[in-house]
């Protein structure tokens, strides 16, 4: 599946990181409920992690080009990205708590 335009995908990323963002700071114990600048905070730094995951392709940077087994394209490439966040949530929530 590839979409017609990149800002597709980069919305489902950012729409994810805000909702994973969001997700751990749920999960931690605190009355006040989060700030909305931590949590801003927090995605942008989801994002741009996993934006560098998503623009990333071993393909073009390794000597055996036609030979990936990395290469990954369309709902693939961004299922990966997804999945990255979820990792770090979950890494800064085990760390953060």
């Amino acid at each position: 599946m590839y979409f017609k335009s990149k800002k597709t995908s980069l919305l489902i990323l950012g729409l994810m990181s805000i909702v994973c963002s969001r997700t751990m700071f749920f999960f931690f114990n605190d009355p006040e409920g989060p700030n909305l600048l931590v949590v801003m905070v927090m995605s942008a730094i989801i994002y741009f992690l996993s934006l560098s995951v998503y623009l990333f392709n071993p393909s073009k940077t390794s000597a055996f080009y036609r030979v990936s087994i990395l290469s990954f394209a369309g709902i693939k490439r961004i299922l990966m990205a997804i999945l990255f966040q979820i990792i770090i949530i979950t890494t800064f929530y085990f760390c953060l708590s």
